[in-house]
């Protein structure tokens, strides 16, 4: 049985553990390690039942670990799993099983879907997605890789969202809409039209916001 090392202890890579332990109840899958963070006191003042064993610009993956990628930040998220990768690693999914998963549906790899989310039929789903709690990917629609899209959010039939998306939670999107590569939507928002590549969106409706 090979290692479990989650890149990541901050709260994402907290929940990341949870769900990991509750996947080795329901059917055991791998040893768990341990986290690695560049910063080594990440847990300082968590109550957690495993540390950090390294750092990630450091550490030298061995071939009998896989690792999970627990970092929201698509562009950060890219850039590691890409240099870990080039250092040998070997990254895993980590699909809650009480996320609903229709059928026909394209998962890629390193995935990351939280309890309570749900695929339809037919989506399409990148590499290193993050789909959180209680968000549903509708029929048809397609997630690039390295995006992450926070809890609660609908994403409506046959939408596209493109490469390193950050999506809020309990973003709402009409269907069919296209979100570019590299977009960010705020939370709670409302999306109705197309979004441009690198846009910041936010509100109901969803308009762009300078930042």
């Amino acid at each position: 049985m090979k290692k479990l090392i989650i890149v990541g202890a901050s709260g994402f890579g907290r929940e990341a553990l949870q769900w990991a332990k509750e996947i080795n109840k329901h059917s055991q899958s791998w040893e768990i390690a341990g986290f690695l963070d560049d910063n080594l006191n990440a847990l300082d003042g968590y109550e957690c039942d495993y540390k950090v064993i390294g750092t990630i610009k450091d550490y030298q993956p061995k071939t009998d670990e896989l690792f999970v990628i627990a970092l929201a930040n698509p562009v950060i998220k890219e850039r590691v799993v890409k240099d870990l990768e080039g250092r040998g690693a070997e990254f895993t999914s980590l699909i809650h099983p009480e996320a609903r998963i229709g059928d026909f549906n394209k998962i890629g790899k390193g995935v990351v879907i939280y309890p309570g989310a749900r695929l339809t039929v037919n989506t399409t789903i990148g590499d290193y997605v993050v789909l959180l709690d209680l968000t549903t990917i509708g029929h048809d629609a397609k997630v690039g890789n390295f995006s992450t899209i926070c809890g609660g959010c609908g994403i409506n039939g046959h939408v596209e969202v493109g490469k390193n998306v950050f999506i809020g939670s309990h973003v709402t999107t009409a269907p069919s809409v296209k979100i570019g590569d590299g977009a960010y939507v705020g939370t709670g928002s409302a999306v109705v039209t197309n979004i441009k590549e690198g846009n910041r969106v936010f509100g109901n409706p969803a308009r762009k916001i300078m930042m």
